[in-house]
């Protein structure tokens, strides 16, 4: 068994895993090239590119898994919502949704056809063989829907808050329906060969700990039971260390965590279980002394935990040096 499936079943082998957040992406010379005349939404929508483009961190860095290729919107742009990435802006939606009868409007629209997906992942699969086990990828209900609501990346996420309030019905139908399309999503990784997924929730931090629960956990927890038993899972959040028990709660084989709580802290919220971090980005521009010392840090802090996988508290800026990973992976395979 792979190192990543093994550390995710919440035993130690004598290979630490490592992979990281957006490791396939803008920090890469050859991911630059490949994606020269596409954006990323149709890049996300090409087989051939996308699977490319998966497998070029692993091909460098020599990392324990890839994960797939793509975007939090791109379940939404499949189910035909009017979206687009804005350079310097991110994902933008063409008509938020604010009242009832939009989300009536939008919650009829449906996936047909996930084959662009499916294709990818079997090239992915292919190249990768057994022993470097794809991670598929999907965004959480909440932050599916604080994008739709707000229509573009926020802050503090007021207008997605205050509708859950003043509309909870339409809300909860909101949620339910954004909860499906991430399971869909989640389900054509796997059928194609995804050995393990990770369920993104970009914004749940926002959230008090009440309308988390009260909000937004049982709709997680719907788009994560579609692969329950099949392969295991991961839920990860950024600026949650007051929601980590009610995300692990949703259903989860390992929790992944973010840079603010220390590892050796993570784990005794979450006793038991598998962890997966927490390395800060911004120690991967400060230069080999400091960064070496941390991750040593991190990785000691992991043994609190039954078994951890390495990785980022959030994912690769894309101004890192790609040299600085593929270095940071062979200290991590020495440790």
């Amino acid at each position: 068994m792979s190192a990543l499936l093994s550390a995710l079943g919440g035993h130690r082998s004598k290979r630490l895993p490592v992979w990281f957040m957006r490791q396939a992406g803008r920090s890469l010379p050859e991911y630059r090239i490949a994606r020269a005349d596409t954006t990323i939404l149709e890049a996300c929508l090409q087989p051939d590119l996308a699977a490319e483009i998966t497998l070029q961190p692993v091909r460098r860095h020599g990392v324990d898994a890839a994960i797939f290729f793509s975007d939090i919107m791109t379940p939404l742009v499949l189910a035909g919502v009017d979206v687009e990435i804005v350079s310097g802006i991110g994902p933008v939606v063409e008509n938020p949704i604010r009242t009832a009868a939009d989300v009536d409007r939008i919650t009829g629209s449906r996936i047909e056809d996930l084959s662009a997906i499916t294709e990818a992942v079997r090239l992915v699969v292919a190249e990768l063989g057994d022993e470097t086990p794809l991670i598929g990828f999907a965004g959480a209900p909440f932050t599916l829907a604080a994008y739709l609501v707000e229509g573009r990346g926020s802050r503090d996420h007021l207008a997605a808050r205050s509708m859950m309030h003043a509309e909870p019905e339409a809300w909860h139908r909101l949620l339910d329906w954004a909860a499906r399309l991430s399971g869909q999503f989640l389900t054509a990784q796997v059928d194609a060969g995804a050995r393990a997924v990770q369920l993104f929730d970009s914004w749940a931090g926002s959230l008090t700990r009440a309308d988390y629960t009260g909000f937004v956990a049982d709709h997680s927890a719907t788009a994560l039971s579609s692969v329950a038993g099949r392969v295991p899972r991961i839920h990860f959040g950024t600026g949650t260390r007051h929601l980590l028990t009610d995300m692990a709660g949703c259903g989860v084989e390992a929790m992944g965590i973010d840079y603010r709580i220390p590892l050796d802290e993570a784990a005794a919220v979450l006793p038991g279980l598998p962890l997966q971090g927490n390395i800060d980005p911004a120690l991967l521009a400060a230069g080999w002394g400091p960064l070496e010392a941390h991750a040593r840090d991190v990785v000691e802090r992991g043994k609190a935990a039954p078994s951890h996988v390495v990785n980022l508290g959030h994912g690769v800026p894309p101004t890192t040096d790609p040299a600085v990973l593929t270095d940071l992976v062979a200290l991590i395979h020495e440790l």
